[in-house]
């Protein structure tokens, strides 16, 4: 398995952030955590990079055990957190320039890389630009390359799409399948449902810290005894003990 969590809990004072989660993420796949706004998705994909200690349960990736060993993990791993915080004060080049170089990528390799990425998400021509100038838009392609450029094994992705154009969405998308072709792992969360069900092969349905469904969009629909529903009516149904105008509220954002 390329990620695994057993048991794990983590609050944050009074607050249950995650509740006794167990995963199981097989490589080469594109694993959606679903859930609305505060159901716990960025603590634990926080607490599969060791920005998050759990309080209970072990976080595993590729076999390392995130809490003895978590710059292992990183070296291995490309995080977008959902507000990136790059340094602004540099220009584009050179902010890749530097993370290629913290990762270990060979120079001239890692400029060839960027020059790819940059041509590929239209950025060509304003690589020397300061980023704080960038759009927010331009700022979440410059998040995106950089957790690509030393190949990593596994991928974080934290509403990844958020700002992009259609265009480039659809390169990340294309791009996260093609990559799963060749072994990469890619752990994503959002709160739009049309995303999970057109780019996730399994997805887990977050509510309130618990995992409350797993599988992969189609086994959710059988699950909720709707076939042919969307994965939005679905997810309505799974928690249908709740409230329902203040869940679609929280997933519009």
């Amino acid at each position: 398995m390329a990620v695994t969590f057993s048991s794990v809990s983590k609050s944050f004072g009074a607050t249950r952030a995650v509740v006794g989660l167990d995963l199981d993420v097989g490589a080469g796949t594109v694993y959606g955590l679903l859930g609305p706004n505060g159901s716990g998705k960025s603590t634990t994909m926080r607490m599969i990079l060791g920005l998050a200690k759990p309080d209970s349960g072990a976080v595993r990736v590729c076999g390392i055990g995130v809490q003895q060993d978590p710059m292992a993990v990183r070296r291995i791993t490309g995080y977008v957190p959902e507000t990136p915080r790059l340094y602004e004060f540099l220009t584009g080049m050179e902010y890749l320039d530097f993370l290629g170089a913290v990762y270990g990528v060979d120079p001239d390799t890692n400029r060839h890389r960027i020059s790819e990425f940059l041509h590929a998400f239209e950025l060509e021509g304003r690589e020397n630009e300061m980023i704080g100038g960038y759009s927010h838009g331009m700022k979440q392609k410059t998040a995106i390359i950089a957790a690509l450029l030393h190949e990593p094994k596994l991928l974080v992705l934290d509403e990844p799409l958020g700002g992009l154009d259609p265009k480039s969405a659809r390169i990340v998308k294309d791009l996260l399948g093609r990559l799963a072709s060749k072994g990469v792992t890619t752990i994503l969360s959002t709160h739009i449902l049309e995303i999970a069900d057109a780019i996730c092969d399994r997805v887990c349905v977050m509510y309130q810290g618990r995992k409350i469904a797993e599988g992969t969009p189609a086994e959710l629909r059988q699950l909720s005894s709707m076939p042919e529903s969307t994965l939005e009516e679905v997810f309505l149904k799974l928690t249908a003990s709740e409230d329902i105008r203040q869940i679609v509220d929280a997933l519009a954002g």
